[in-house]
């Protein structure tokens, strides 16, 4: 059985672990992802850590505020037999996550509350989660839920009623080195639908693999996995920065995904990373997809979202242009 909520137990190599909670305005290009992430390095050269990230994107005004605060570990608290996070004055339980974040003389205040799918989806086959690969791991602990209360943005309040979303649990010894990740948590015509997907590429040893695509989409009770090995390794998996397109198919089902979002609408993180060195991550929560599933004999079913995805891209490069905010 897969520990949805609770802490993982730390590696000798190092270990990440985060918790995440993103949700988006159920009309207009707004939309905040909120971080609770615990680090611990695989030298001594660097601190153990707690990390609180928060991040508000509006795109009818092209506006992207990040902040994040870093706190010793030793103040930090993390259960292990529920979800129960606490950093610094942050908090995160079952439905509910509070706290505030500063940086570079910006601010981000949260008191939030949740309810919805407790149905969670393992994003990865089910054996590869006790193996040692990949090294990097993740299950959508709730795919569907909606948010209401109070989100203050360098002292602007704004009220959060009914904002769909996601909570989400991810841990390793390392970052995959380099992927794009998408998630829709409710598309525009099909509200009770929610797919996540990815193209990534990791390293054995100084080998990179080849480029692997995976897919889980959920329409109401029906759930289709395109995530085995064989699968990953035949889909076509393709992505610069800001686009990207995924083809992949099982059985008689095929699913061609489609995400894109202006530069602008990106904000360029520092992910640290426990075996050594710094990723960068651009991330953007108020992207666009379409996705379109085709299956033999019946219509092709068009799912699409206009401004409520979420598009990362996981790099080492630095000539995406966008400036890296911490």
């Amino acid at each position: 059985m897969i520990p949805f909520h609770g802490s993982q137990p730390a590696k000798p190599e190092g270990h990440y672990e985060s918790w995440f909670l993103r949700g988006n305005h159920p009309h207009k290009p707004q939309a905040f992802w909120i971080r609770y992430t615990r680090f611990i390095p695989g030298d001594k050269k660097r601190k153990p850590l707690g990390e609180i990230w928060a991040i508000w994107f509006d795109g009818d005004e092209d506006r992207i505020v990040t902040v994040k605060e870093e706190f010793p570990l030793g103040s930090c608290q993390f259960a292990s037999d529920r979800l129960q996070v606490h950093i610094g004055d942050c908090a995160l339980r079952d439905h509910q996550l509070h706290g505030g974040a500063n940086l570079n003389g910006h601010r981000i205040e949260w008191a939030l509350s949740y309810q919805g799918d407790d149905r969670s989806i393992l994003f990865l086959p089910e054996n590869l989660y006790p193996a040692r690969l990949p090294r990097a791991k993740s299950v959508v602990s709730r795919p569907q839920v909606t948010f209401t209360g109070e989100l203050v943005v360098n002292g602007e309040r704004m009220t959060i009623d009914g904002w769909p979303g996601s909570e989400n649990h991810n841990w390793g010894s390392r970052h995959t080195d380099q992927y794009a990740w998408g998630q829709v948590a409710v598309f525009d015509n099909a509200p009770d639908a929610f797919l996540e997907c990815i193209t990534a590429q990791v390293k054995i040893g100084p080998i990179p693999s080849p480029w692997m695509s995976i897919a889980v989409l959920r329409i109401g009770e029906e759930e289709f996995r395109f995530n085995s090995l064989g699968q990953a390794f035949r889909a076509n998996g393709r992505y610069t920065f800001f686009d990207w397109r995924l083809q992949t198919a099982q059985g008689d089902a095929r699913l061609d995904v489609q995400f894109h979002a202006a530069p602008r609408h990106f904000t360029a993180l520092t992910y640290y990373n426990p075996s050594r060195g710094n990723k960068t991550c651009l991330n953007s929560k108020i992207a666009q997809c379409q996705a379109t599933l085709t299956r033999r004999g019946q219509a092709p079913v068009v799912l699409s979202s206009l401004h409520g995805a979420a598009f990362e891209i996981l790099t080492d490069r630095s000539d995406h242009g966008r400036p890296l905010m911490t």
